[in-house]
């Protein structure tokens, strides 16, 4: 969220330089990708979410995808609610998004029905994800696990490597490839490449969070090498 958003919005100043962007953080603490810590992290939601109300934002996002799809479906609505309920309980009125469902919401954007993901998620985790993806009606044709557990160890994967992992999955029948369904596992640099190699739309769920950033914002969701997500229509 601290890294690949920025870059990704000061990327699109370079076509919209009239568009500036500040960001405020507040962390919910994590060490290791288990269900257990996960569970712990999100109950620190309230107090981050108050601690970010301060800063009067205009739209809030937060991550990480798999510490609200691993609580069942449907649940980052929860979530993005409770997030709503502690800003305006400081009369803060920022929209909220979620990684989660920026990803469910990015997917149908491109008008997919079947989707392959990567994960750097262990597969009993990674298989909640899938539950969850196809609960909202997306089917997942294929899934590769890194099975990467510890939390700083998956923010120092390096992206180019996703241009080698894409190849071990089956997208015979997949409409888009979900390169990274983890804010935490960089993606961005290669997300281009793999799409120009694929011949699929390629997203990730920090594109999709920016995609949401920038529609609740009433912004054009524009940026330049992105993928087919975040291209401008004009572009063809």
């Amino acid at each position: 969220m601290e890294t690949e958003l920025p870059r990704m919005l000061r990327e699109r100043e370079s076509v919209a330089p009239q568009d500036r962007f500040v960001f405020h953080s507040s962390r919910m603490r994590m060490k290791h990708v288990t269900p257990e810590q996960l569970k712990a992290m999100n109950a620190q939601t309230e107090r981050a979410a108050l601690e970010l109300a301060d800063a009067r934002p205009d739209v809030v996002a937060t991550a990480c995808l798999v510490a609200i799809m691993a609580q069942g479906p449907g649940h980052h609505c929860v979530a993005e609610d409770e997030i709503s309920a502690a800003l305006r309980s400081e009369g803060a009125g920022a929209p909220v998004i979620s990684s989660a469902g920026a990803l469910l919401d990015g997917i149908k954007a491109l008008g997919a029905s079947r989707v392959a993901i990567v994960t750097p998620y262990m597969k009993p985790l990674t298989q909640l994800v899938v539950d969850y993806i196809e609960d909202a009606g997306v089917e997942v044709v294929d899934a590769l696990s890194l099975e990467v557990p510890d939390n700083l160890a998956v923010a120092r994967l390096d992206p180019a490597d996703l241009r080698d992992h894409w190849r071990r999955l089956d997208l015979s029948r997949a409409d888009a490839l979900v390169l990274s369904a983890c804010v935490q596992m960089p993606s961005l640099a290669s997300v281009q490449a793999v799409e120009d190699a694929a011949g699929l739309p390629v997203l990730t769920a920090a594109t999709a969070t920016a995609y949401r950033i920038l529609t609740e914002l009433g912004l054009p969701p524009v940026v330049p090498g992105a993928g087919s997500l975040l291209r401008d229509p004009s572009d063809g």
